[in-house]
């Protein structure tokens, strides 16, 4: 499953060790982005397999995650 790619990318962000400043300004590889339009436009269209619309939502809860996780880092940096 292409989830484990995004996952993956994640993990080893975290891992590596980072900051606010670089939360706030991480993005997902062009790879991901990529899955990500390519599942959500076949959504809309010719819809999806049950394996491809829980890995839309895992995406979609990542994105969540880092959503927050970026706004918390904005915030860090903005009282420094």
């Amino acid at each position: 499953m292409a989830i484990t790619r995004a996952y993956e990318e994640i993990v080893e962000f975290i891992a590596a060790g980072t900051s606010p400043r670089g939360v706030a300004q991480y993005h997902p590889s062009a790879e991901a982005r990529a899955r990500v339009a390519d599942l959500v436009g076949r959504e809309k269209t010719t819809g999806l397999t049950a394996e491809e619309t829980s890995e839309l939502q895992s995406y979609l809860h990542l994105e969540h995650l880092m959503r927050l996780a970026k706004a918390r880092a904005r915030q860090h940096l903005a009282a420094e």
